[in-house]
């Protein structure tokens, strides 16, 4: 394979296509396959060769891809998107020609990613040359996926067998890492009801199923639908192959901060077996009401969890520190009616700054908002009353 001649290339590309073989034919077209390293199939104008073989749109498909090859060899990333966004294009003429059959869709999924590493990559280059700002290739390239999503969305007249909507799914698992890349998770939404709407939803490849649901689940973590996300990463981390674990903890960056919103908090095996002792004192914080040892956690690991993107969830962690640190509170003063001074004087020995009774007040009004805290405050007699019955509710039950 590395040492194909251009013509043994063509001739099994040729008979793959022409016997319909798709996974063949998608490992002729893959990056990941070793002829993309024969120098011999690095060719800067494949045009006139490849018309002698193969018939329009497939010359423009392959001539695209023996370009891309070449580009790639020199390491130039802006040609190499460039050949492959033709070789996305050319496909999508071919997809759409094709009447009640899906047999191309594995070359589908394999030029699909490959555009979307180029257009990361080209990106990169395009910004350090100054040419262009950050995300622009990748747009385009979600334009070019959407165009080959439709031709799936909208094959209705197909069998079950045949329906090219078996590749819906593949194409939003690349979009959904394109638009959280771009930051337009606005964008997942009508990806998100489109896939939920399919009667196959369930029968994807598991692999697919668990992209889909982890990308979902961060969406809804950031829509701060706490439970959502709870139920969707959970899926993804109980269902991701256990050998990949640099996935699994991907997976946990999220997943724990949303279990810690839900009163959840994180066993330091886990933390140790997935190298995530980033989240100890955090968890460690929380579950004690030590606001103190939760704003040094923040602090020292600052830089890692905004990189991770889950930071600002991380402060909605102070709630619930709030709501532990007062239930403390209750606890050892095993009275219903509680002086708002005592909250504040709690507050204090965590070095809040300046806070007084009015913040405190206002601090246990949002607990009480937010069901967090069964009572009302007396301002006349400055005094929190809570309930007789479970004064501090699971935090489970109430998000």
């Amino acid at each position: 394979m590395a040492q194909w001649s251009l013509n043994q290339y063509f001739s099994t590309l040729y008979d793959a296509l022409r016997e319909y073989d798709g996974e063949h034919a998608a490992e002729l077209l893959s990056f990941k396959h070793p002829h993309v390293a024969n120098t011999r199939l690095q060719l800067e104008r494949p045009e006139n060769s490849v018309q002698r073989v193969f018939e329009a749109p497939y010359d423009e498909l392959v001539a695209a891809h023996l370009r891309c090859c070449w580009a790639v060899g020199k390491h130039d990333f802006l040609e190499a998107y460039h050949c492959q966004s033709i070789v996305m294009q050319a496909f999508t003429k071919i997809f759409q020609s094709q009447k009640d059959e899906n047999w191309s869709l594995p070359i589908l999924f394999v030029i699909s990613i490959d555009l979307r590493v180029f257009a990361v990559n080209a990106d990169i280059e395009a910004v350090k040359r100054g040419k262009s700002k950050p995300g622009e290739r990748l747009e385009k390239a979600a334009e070019l996926l959407m165009n080959c999503f439709r031709v799936c969305a909208s094959d209705n007249r197909a069998s079950i067998e045949d329906t090219k909507k078996w590749g819906m799914l593949n194409i939003v698992n690349q979009l959904f890492k394109i638009y959280f890349k771009i930051n337009k998770l606005h964008l997942c939404k009508p990806l998100i009801r489109a896939i939920d709407s399919l009667p196959i939803k369930d029968k994807f490849s598991l692999s697919q199923l668990v992209t889909f649901r982890y990308y979902v689940g961060r969406k809804a973590m950031f829509d701060s639908d706490f439970k959502s996300a709870d139920e969707y990463l959970t899926f993804a981390f109980e269902r991701c192959h256990h050998a990949i674990k640099k996935n699994k903890r991907l997976i946990l960056i999220y997943l724990i901060p949303v279990k810690m919103l839900l009163g959840q908090m994180p066993k330091p095996g886990l933390l140790e077996k997935y190298d995530l002792m980033a989240f100890a004192d955090v968890a460690k914080g929380v579950g004690s009401g030590n606001l103190l040892l939760l704003n040094e956690a923040l602090q020292k690991n600052e830089a890692f969890f905004i990189k991770c993107g889950v930071y600002l969830i991380l402060e909605k962690l102070k709630v619930i520190t709030y709501r532990n640190l007062f239930k403390k509170v209750y606890l050892i003063l095993k009275t219903h009616q509680l002086a708002i001074e005592s909250f504040t004087a709690a507050l204090r020995l965590m070095q809040v700054e300046d806070i007084d009774n009015d913040e405190t007040a206002c601090i246990l009004a949002n607990l009480i908002y937010e069901n967090k805290i069964k009572g009302y405050i007396s301002h006349q007699h400055q005094k929190l009353v809570v309930s007789k019955q479970n004064p501090f509710p699971q935090l489970s039950t109430v998000i």
